[in-house]
């Protein structure tokens, strides 16, 4: 990490294989990315190396704000690399940054560390982070497991 990271880490109730998903299933990161309030009316996942994501976040006034990314590294149930930008309604990248997120145990609890690197047009914000994972854990507080896990 450089002192330009943004590191978060999260305690989650959960084993990291069911975090891993609730990471990689477009059907569960549609129900908790972005902000408080948002809904993510597109949600597409191409979780291999290489492969897409785009997301468009819908703000509560209606605002869309779409964002793509590749994946660069995926080691189930433990880590996931994906470049994130954020672009504007003619595809300009207005935010790009690297998203690393890991599944490890920590003193017996899973946990779930995101951090981001972001590009030197614009420092990522603690904040907007921390409202992914405080979203990711809201789903993860209900018992997922039972719904998503054989």
């Amino acid at each position: 990490m450089t002192e330009r990271d943004v590191v978060l880490t999260r305690i989650f109730n959960a084993p990291p294989e069911l975090m891993f998903k609730l990471w990689t299933d477009p059907l569960h990161v549609a129900q908790w990315w972005g902000p408080h309030g948002f809904t993510n009316p597109v949600c597409e996942m191409d979780v291999r190396p290489g492969g897409a994501l785009r997301i468009v976040m819908r703000a509560p006034d209606g605002t869309d704000y779409p964002m793509k990314g590749v994946f660069q590294e995926i080691v189930a149930p433990e880590r996931l690399v994906f470049t994130n930008i954020a672009v504007d309604a003619s595809g300009d990248h207005l935010i790009e940054g690297l998203t690393t997120v890991t599944f490890a145990a920590q003193g017996g609890s899973p946990s779930c560390c995101a951090g981001r690197r972001p590009s030197h047009r614009r420092i990522a914000t603690a904040r907007r982070r921390k409202g992914r994972l405080a979203c990711c854990g809201g789903e993860t507080s209900r018992d997922v497991s039972r719904a998503i896990l054989p």
